[in-house]
């Protein structure tokens, strides 16, 4: 749960990625110890789990976007994931319901390059079979925003 000033706050630091903790404060309205309070209090719950830039990835040449579904042998998943630890292309794994078993998102160079990606992941004995769609484009970029409007608590009574 957030309260309305986390909410700003978590928002102007997305807006302005860069922005320093005395001009957050001051864009926020508030004290300096303030922001900075906060700022340790959400990364010590997980609220934030990094400060890194977003890299694009085809702008290190892997314009290929891929998610592969992928069904595991029975009781082989942590293999299958150590396995997967080790392929550079892969950027997340999710564990899933339903008929995957998990879910990755790829980067690839090219279609052949996610053929041979696809290639090294089917060359674990741990990994059965795969179902691999390429995103032809983005709809919608990876937003926060409105789920931090929708996560405000509102103030006790």
């Amino acid at each position: 749960m957030l309260d309305a000033l986390d909410s700003r706050l978590l928002t102007t630091m997305r807006a302005n990625p860069r922005i320093g903790l005395t001009e957050l404060a001051r864009l926020l309205g508030v004290a300096r110890g303030t922001v900075q309070a906060r700022l340790e209090k959400l990364t010590a719950r997980g609220v934030i789990s990094d400060f890194g830039p977003t890299i694009a990835t085809e702008q290190i040449g892997y314009p290929i976007l891929a998610f592969a579904s992928l069904q595991i042998a029975q009781g082989r998943l942590t293999e299958a994931v150590q396995w997967l630890t080790d392929v550079p292309e892969i950027l997340e794994v999710y564990g899933t319901s339903g008929q995957a078993d998990l879910l990755c998102r790829v980067a690839a160079r090219s279609t052949p390059h996610l053929q041979e990606v696809i290639a090294r992941i089917l060359a674990s004995p741990a990994i059965q079979r795969t179902d691999t769609t390429i995103a032809l484009s983005t709809q919608i970029p990876f937003r926060i925003e409105p789920l931090l409007k929708a996560a405000v608590t509102p103030p006790p009574a």
